[in-house]
Parts: structure tokens; sequence; C-alpha cells
């Protein structure tokens, strides 16, 4: 059953005709579905009162309706409502600090004109001392065409911007990197490879959001071997390297080990691809992958390139098919598509003992309250889910480490020591089937990212 959430929560102010009628109120919106979050007092009174009432809903109908629910009640005249996440995104989310005073004259001819032009011709002569004497050293761009956001699909760049400063602000926010969405008016592949080659002096490093599959893969290859500062796809590898570090706990707690699990995973799309790739380097030895249109096998006529690198390195036992042969007897299945395509007689096929990572969000391939019948582990991409894989505890410290070691590439060398770095945050002492993967905001994780990330790195791995 979906749940309320904060995504769609409403402060919606209120006049009542009696005092005590808000808690006729507050049970009304329990009654409707609704969660009410926080009751304020604007303007008491012996007989009318006027309250802001905060609320949660389901989705956006969901909210409206309860605004007019309570606008129905007997005594009740809703004044106004204010949708707070849309009022939270008012302005924009990122503003730019500066990190030197201003204050004075000499302030000034140090930051600015004059004397910033001795520090233009150090990196004329040298252009390496630009990593040390300008922003370039702590700096990412968050690039998108606005092809792939979220499950929004392609709804382009301007709509994209809230996700990419989002994006920014928890670069800063657990790592302390400053990072700027740079979302480009065009999905051409050779535009896009041309532009972030164009502006990435001003860049430490590039981050790739929300760039539809195959296209992605072709933009990150190439600007890979274009510029000399790491490029890293976060919808492909930050993906991968938490659905790692999961897998790698979860099969600790049913005592089974990756060489020996069939793992199905459920999309081939840009993390379902990535996902694969991660898990054979770090030793898995069966791996299925079901697109829309069955299993990705070697005698189809309709992949495209990385789909038949799939179809070459997957699938050892040659199935064909789709979900139901995918899941006969596997212990793990993956799901990286969309909701609601995986059912319950789906789970009962796979080997007891299983693991299940739905992974769509809002919506999960599978109900969760069904894949917790069937399976030891569950896990899904939602923060009111225990195990969420979420790709925050991967990319701050990934950047975080790939910048302070100077590196000029994220290898998958990196990307495993960062996997096996966010599972030991879970001692063996606390790991459950309900813990497998830290929380966001635990502390030891960006650091033991960062850390993992800068010994792979200086190591030339």
């Amino acid at each position: 059953m979906t749940l309320p959430t904060c995504s769609y929560s409403t402060t919606i102010r209120v006049m009542l005709d009696d005092p005590k009628a808000v808690g006729r109120v507050a049970t009304a919106v329990g009654d409707a579905g609704g969660e009410v979050t926080a009751l304020d007092m604007v303007e008491p009174g012996r007989k009318d009162v006027v309250v802001d009432l905060t609320c949660n809903a389901i989705d956006a109908d969901h909210a409206q309706a309860l605004v007019k629910m309570i606008d129905s009640l007997p005594g009740v005249k809703v004044r106004s409502a204010s949708d707070r996440t849309l009022l939270l995104h008012l302005g924009g989310k990122l503003a730019v600090a500066p990190k030197v005073p201003l204050k004075t004259r000499d302030d000034l001819s140090m930051a600015y004109t004059p004397g910033v032009a001795r520090v233009c011709m150090a990196i004329a002569n040298d252009p390496s001392v630009a990593h040390n004497l300008t922003i370039k050293r702590n700096t990412v761009a968050v690039v998108s065409d606005g092809s792939a956001v979220l499950g929004l699909g392609n709804i382009g760049p301007l709509a994209a911007m809230p996700v990419m400063e989002g994006k920014a602000i928890l670069f800063k926010r657990f790592a302390d990197v400053d990072a700027w969405p740079i979302c480009l008016a065009t999905q051409d592949t050779d535009e896009i490879v041309r532009t972030v080659q164009a502006i990435a002096p001003g860049f430490g490093a590039i981050n790739l959001e929300d760039i539809a599959a195959p296209r992605c893969f072709e933009v990150e290859d190439r600007l890979k071997e274009l510029l000399d500062i790491p490029v890293f796809h976060d919808d492909q590898h930050g993906t991968s390297v938490v659905v790692l570090a999961a897998l790698t706990n979860a099969l600790k707690v049913v005592n089974k080990s990756l060489k020996n699990v069939r793992i199905a995973i459920v999309g081939a799309g840009a993390a379902g691809v990535a996902i694969a790739k991660l898990l054979l380097a770090q030793g898995s030895g069966d791996i299925v992958v079901v697109d829309r249109k069955g299993i990705v096998s070697a005698d189809r006529d309709d992949l495209d390139p990385s789909k038949m690198w799939l179809a070459k390195n997957t699938n050892s036992a040659s199935l064909r098919g789709g979900l139901k042969e995918a899941t006969q007897g596997a212990d793990v299945l993956i799901g990286v598509s969309g909701p609601n395509i995986v059912a319950g007689e789906d789970l009962a096929r796979m080997a007891s003992d299983s693991i299940v990572f739905a992974l769509a969000n809002p919506d999960p391939e599978v109900d969760v309250a069904t894949a917790r019948r069937y399976a030891a582990v569950v896990a899904t991409g939602r923060s009111d889910e225990p195990n969420q894989i979420n790709n925050v505890l991967a990319f701050p410290g990934i950047f975080r480490g790939a910048l302070d070691s100077g590196a000029k590439s994220i290898t998958s060398e990196m990307e495993l020591a960062a996997s096996q770095a966010i599972a030991s945050v879970i001692t063996e002492d606390e790991l459950t089937a309900d813990y497998i993967i830290p929380s966001v905001f635990n502390p030891q994780v960006v650091p033991a990212v960062a850390n993992a990330v800068k010994e792979a790195a200086s190591t030339g791995k």
C-alpha cells in the first residue's frame, strides 16, 4: 500500500469556528489517508481560530483532495494551501558564496585586478597549477540533457534543472564538493561531447546525469578519451557501486557467495549494464539480464552495442525466454526497470533464501510486502523502506577521493574499492536482513569511500 510522504506535503491555513474542531479536522485527514505532521496556531481566539495544518499526502491529486475535503467540513474554511516541496525550490537551491573577504582596497586588488593577473600568468606558464590556484580542485559539473530524468523520461533540460540542483547540494552536504548544474539544450551526442569538452577547463571532474541509454554510453566513453579529468555517469556507476555494496552484505545474511549464485537483472539500460559489468568484475559467475523483449541473448537481432556486450558476457547457460525463465532458480533479482512488472509467482520460482532488490523509484518492480513473503532480504530505492539503495552513498565519496588524489579517471578498481568501503561500514554485529546498507546520513560513509578511492588511485588501480 502506498503511504503518505513528505514529497507531497501541504501546509493548509484554515479558520475554525470552534477551537475544538482542530481534533475533528486532524481525524478527518487521517480517515482520508493523509498524515498530519504539524499543527501551528496562527490567530488564537475565543471563538474563531486560524491554524496552519501541515499534512502529507500520497500524490498530488491526493493532496488536492485533502484540501477540498477539509474545506467541506462544517465550521471549517480553508484560507490557503501551500505545496511545501515547491516552496523549498523557490528561487532554486543553490547560491554562490565568496571564500575570501572583500572588505578593503587591498582585498580587491589581490582578489581581482591588478593582483589576479599574476595568478593568470602563473597558470599560463604552468597549467598544472590551476588545480591549486582556482576552484577547479573542488568543482564538479553536473551535466544532463534532460533525456532520462528520474522516472519522468525525456522532459528536457529546463525541467531537469531541479534534479541537477539537488545533485549539486548533495555533493556539498555530504562531501563539501562544489558542484554546478549544467543542463544542455541538445540531445545530439556530438554536441554534448563538444560542449562538455569546451567547459571542462573550469571543472575538476564531470558528473553525467540523466542521459538516456544508449547515448549515455557513447558520451561517457568519448569524454573519457578526450579529457584529463574524471568523467563519471552516476546513473551507471553510482548505482552499480551501491548495489554491489548491498549485495555483498545481503549474501552474508543468507550465507551465499557471489561466484556461486545466479543473478537475474531486470532492465538493460544504463544501470543494468553497469551493474552487470561491476558484478562480473567482482567475480560473479552467473548473470542473466532481461529487457522488455526478454532475456538478452546472442541470437537476438535487435541488440545495440551495450546489449551486445551483455549477450557476449552474461547468460552462460544460454537461456531463452523472459522473466519466468530468468527467475527460475535464481538466487538474486535486481530490478532497475519500471514499476509493477514482477509478480509474486516470479519470486516463488526463485531459490530458497533469495534476495530481491526492486529499485524502480518511486514505485518498485514488485510490491514490497509481496517481495517479503518470498525473499529473505529485500531492498528498494525508497527512503520509507529498510535497505534503501541510494546513489548518495557512493558519488560524494567517489568524487571527493578522485579530486583529492588528482586522479585523471575513475576506474573499475576504484569503484570496487568504493563498494567494499560502503559495505564495511556495517559491522558483523549490526548486519541483519533489514540492515544491509548504511544510511546516507551515516558520517562514516563518505570518509570511508573517499579514502578507499584515494588508495586505489595511489596504487595505480
